[in-house]
């Protein structure tokens, strides 16, 4: 089937990369301590929601899985979409490690039921002297880069350089800068 979506043109959606999300726990010690960003307690996964019934449904369980959840962790939730029409669950716990698990859920769920291409970006909030940085993870590179939003829609390309060269090692950084690409009004 392969060569006869080639000869008609037609492309395969790109399968998210869940396995790679948890990268940013074992790097968490080297942000917070060699790179004095200080954890906000606050991340974000990012979905383009559809209008289908199958969608409704899992919206539902979604929203059943997260309850748990957050009975179990003591994690805040929040469900809001943006202007885009993407859907936003941000999420609040001061243990790291919750919020990684929570986004994974959400997204593990998505993908479980076929909606993995939906996935757009799981967002972390650090803060940077004060100022606000994000690691954020694309799901279909797999791949982690930093965000510095300043200001106007401006962005501090200094930090972000600086923060993907002290990471290198630690998260599967997206090689191709022009692929970082900025997500203001992230709600966090």
């Amino acid at each position: 089937m392969r060569i006869l979506d080639i000869l008609l043109g037609r492309t395969r959606p790109v399968r998210s990369k869940l396995e790679r999300l948890f990268a940013i726990s074992t790097a968490y010690p080297t942000l917070t301590a060699n790179l004095q960003l200080a954890p906000t307690g606050r991340a974000a996964v990012c979905f383009r929601p559809l209008d289908s019934a199958q969608f409704v449904t899992l919206q539902q369980e979604l929203d059943n899985l997260l309850t748990i959840s957050e009975r179990e962790t003591q994690t805040g939730v929040d469900t809001s979409g943006d202007s885009f029409g993407f859907q936003w669950v941000t999420l609040e716990d001061p243990q790291f490690e919750d919020l990684v698990a929570t986004i994974h859920l959400v997204s593990l769920t998505l993908e479980d039921r076929g909606f993995g291409d939906q996935l757009l970006a799981a967002v972390f909030k650090f803060l940077d002297r004060g100022e606000p940085v994000y690691w954020i993870y694309n799901y279909k590179r797999g791949s982690y880069y930093p965000f510095a939003p300043r200001g106007n829609r401006q962005r501090d390309n200094a930090t972000e350089l600086r923060l993907q060269a002290a990471m290198q090692r630690e998260l599967p950084i997206e090689a191709e800068l022009e692929r970082w690409y900025p997500l203001w009004g992230v709600p966090l």
